[in-house]
């Protein structure tokens, strides 16, 4: 059975470089993998904080978020 994994990001060079480093680097066998653009997809905003998300890019998987790197908080988006 795959695990989700969704990796939240809002198009930053910093989430951009995450993006193709660590989601690309999942095996497709083992993750499902969903790239969310909260620059583009606002609405998922409440989404990524109730997923524990404080700043992106972050990547949650199997419910356990993980920050990857500092490009902008979530507050900073809305």
């Amino acid at each position: 059975m795959r695990q989700k994994a969704v990796f939240y990001h809002a198009g930053c060079p910093v989430c951009v470089e995450a993006e193709r480093t660590l989601a690309d680097a999942l095996d497709p066998n083992r993750y499902d993998v969903e790239i969310v653009h909260l620059g583009e997809q606002r609405g998922r905003l409440d989404e990524a904080a109730a997923a524990g998300v404080k700043s992106v890019p972050a990547m949650v998987i199997s419910g356990v978020p993980m920050h990857v790197n500092f490009g902008a908080s979530l507050a900073d988006l809305r």
